[in-house]
């Protein structure tokens, strides 16, 4: 029947012994395993039974239903499944494959998804632990696996754990391929470890594995940036040798190395090999050479590097354009710079925060204030707001120009703006006040660089922050988010829970609801602290759907609600003497393998005691001994406050034994 447990409800419609399935996980695998052969159907019935309250979530009904979708190559349904376990945090599922539960070529495939899926979602802790618990147990993950692992951590600069990998690799004998060198060599030549680099291309070559195009590009690169462009030459010809495919991607980084140390000519030698080797030029190589002979003041040829490039239908950016304003800026020819300037729109392009700063800086180099400050005007009328930079080259133009007086007013203009002085910026007003012979404010400024620490990190913010909406300072936390964006700091969850958590305890509700949803618009993940705040401040307002809404939200949205959360949700109930309802949440989150701890006891003992069923609460205080959960001052006054005169003596006794019974209970475990 293709209809049915086609959905959650269709448990109306189904037998006590069907809805057995959903608390027993024996008894469901036992079902899945005897329909092995209609996957589909098995595959329909274990979501019906997985979308119940109260089912038991087994790594073992998991690993059994995975099975049966890899033997009947639902590749699709498996994935999905596979994306709810690590949405639930099912971490015993990996103990369950690995301890051969499953066909140990299933359990492989398996935890190779597991892995890729970790991989996409950058989670690295949970990606390394999978890695490990395979490779120490035999089931040795695909080449392909380990490289994606490789070029994440790689990508989150995690590079020590990359190379560690790399030697668990080695140690069980897991192959490396080209790809695995190739993200290897990028990790050290980015970290500026060109040596170890080309230890490892020996290392790769004595493994018979040849290097190709790719290896041999991102070692140039890798020298180039350091320097070392003779060896950097040197395979350039190797690769030649070997009859490997040269690009701009092989030259670019060698012509910006040469360029970079005044070398022209021998980057004008590259080029005349590039194209005897039929390597056509990007916008980039144009660039590198544009900025070359600017350096070199050289404009004619910088210019007709800008036609050239135009002529070989390649559109300049606005590097291009930002590199032949600062060459004309060097020569003091402020009115050609200006003219591209006011050209950049006609070719569709915009003038960004560096373009201005090149422009400004000419002007104050030539001693042109007044225009500076009028083009700083132009610039914020276009939305592009005057960064540290654009400060720090005012100031130094007012010094050099001999007015400290305008130094100070741009200073504290950037001050005022919200931006913070870097190292950069007061370096430059040190020296500013030094050449004007003001030594004890230079001094001065000196102590207070080194006192502030600069720059601010997102860190930083989130602390300042967080501090201030805690005293309830939302106008000036909200003064500072700005700063902080016009500082060109992206705020993060933690940021925007800070100021969810400020508006809710002044009770702006809608407030925080609508930073809430700003939050979501920008792509950022409320956290179960997030949430859990939400559905505190709603219930203890009396908007428990607003607060059982975002409940669900969290879950959907694969954020598992904690101990925290299920109390707030459960004291709330309790308080509005839903008493059933509150249990059913303790029998959820046990379900959920969170088990209650001392807040959630006291919350229950408290409410029974209010409505007089202090058998329940007596209970409740023994099963909570029981468990080794220690109850406090706030417990026994929950426990004794509503007991009436007729009950106390026999509370008391109960009480008494029950505590004496936990006493021996202890010293027998001792």
């Amino acid at each position: 029947m293709p209809w049915a447990f086609g959905s959650k409800d269709w448990v109306f419609y189904t037998s006590p012994q069907v809805r057995a399935v959903v608390f027993e996980p024996e008894l469901l695998i036992r079902v899945l395993d005897s329909i092995r052969g209609e996957a589909r159907v098995a595959f329909r019935f274990f979501l019906w039974a997985e979308a119940q309250p109260g089912f038991n979530r087994s790594g073992y009904a998991f690993c059994t239903m995975l099975e049966i979708l890899v033997q009947s190559n639902l590749m699709g349904r498996t994935y999905s499944l596979m994306r709810r376990i690590i949405s639930l945090d099912l971490v015993d599922v990996v103990d369950v494959l690995i301890d051969g539960y499953v066909n140990k070529e299933v359990s492989i495939k398996l935890l190779d998804i597991l892995l890729g899926l970790y991989i996409r979602n950058s989670m690295v802790k949970h990606c390394l632990s999978v890695f490990n618990k395979m490779i120490r147990n035999g089931f040795l993950p695909d080449v392909k696996v380990c490289n994606r692992i490789l070029r994440m951590l790689r990508d989150r600069d995690l590079d020590d754990k990359a190379r560690e990998v790399y030697r668990t690799m080695g140690e069980f004998g897991i192959k490396p391929s080209i790809v695995t060198y190739n993200t290897l060599l990028y990790s050290f030549c980015k970290e500026g470890k060109v040596q170890q680099a080309l230890d490892l291309l020996n290392e790769m070559q004595r493994s018979g594995c040849a290097p190709n195009d790719v290896t041999y590009n991102v070692l140039i690169s890798g020298l180039s940036k350091k320097g070392e462009l003779d060896r950097a030459k040197n395979l350039i010809e190797e690769m030649l040798n070997w009859g490997l495919k040269v690009s701009a991607y092989t030259y670019n980084p060698l012509i910006c190395g040469y360029c970079r140390n005044g070398l022209l000519v021998e980057a004008l030698a590259l080029e005349n090999e590039m194209v005897i080797q039929g390597v056509p030029s990007t916008v980039y190589t144009y660039n590198v050479f544009m900025y070359g002979f600017c350096q070199w003041g050289r404009m004619t040829e910088a210019r007709q590097r800008f036609c050239d490039m135009m002529s070989k239908d390649l559109s300049p950016d606005i590097v291009s354009y930002n590199t032949l304003i600062y060459g004309y800026c060097q020569l003091g020819n402020i009115s050609e710079a200006l003219l591209l300037l006011y050209k950049l729109e006609g070719r569709n392009l915009y003038p960004n925060v560096i373009t201005y700063n090149t422009v400004i800086d000419g002007l104050c180099r030539w001693g042109e204030l007044n225009d500076a400050k009028k083009l700083i005007e132009e610039m914020t009328s276009h939305g592009i707001l005057p960064d540290v930079f654009t400060y720090t080259i005012l100031v130094n133009g007012s010094f050099r120009a001999g007015n400290l007086q305008m130094a100070k007013e741009f200073f504290d203009e950037m001050l005022n703006e919200g931006l913070k002085p870097d190292h950069f910026a007061y370096t430059t007003c040190i020296a500013g006040k030094l050449k004007l012979g003001n030594t004890p404010e230079a001094f001065s400024l000196q102590e207070e660089m080194l006192a502030k620490g600069f720059p601010p990190n997102l860190i930083t913010y989130n602390i300042i922050l967080d501090g201030l909406c805690k005293l309830g300072n939302l106008q000036e936390a909200f003064e500072l988010l700005q700063n902080m964006v016009r500082d060109g700091l992206v705020p993060d969850h933690i940021t925007y829970t800070s100021i969810i958590h400020g508006h809710l305890e002044v009770g702006h509700l809608r407030k925080a609801r609508e930073l809430f949803n700003e939050m979501l618009s920008k792509g950022l993940s409320p956290s179960v602290v997030t949430f859990t705040m939400l559905i505190h401040a709603h219930i203890g307002s009396g908007r428990l759907e607003l607060a059982f809404m975002y409940f669900c939200e969290m879950q959907e949205k694969g954020v598992m609600p904690n101990v925290i959360t299920y109390n707030v949700l459960i004291n709330g109930l309790c308080k509005l003497r839903r008493m059933d309802q509150a249990y059913r949440y303790v029998d959820e989150m046990e379900t959920q393998g969170i088990p209650p701890n001392k807040y959630t006891y006291t919350i229950l003992i408290n409410e029974n005691c209010d409505l007089g069923n202090w058998h329940e609460a007596l209970r409740l205080y023994k099963e909570m001994l029981d468990n080794g959960i220690q109850p406090d001052s706030c417990t026994h006054s929950a426990l004794f406050k509503n007991l009436g005169k007729d009950y106390m003596s026999h509370a008391a006794q109960n009480l008494e034994y029950i505590i004496l019974e936990n006493e021996e209970n202890a010293k027998v475990k001792t």
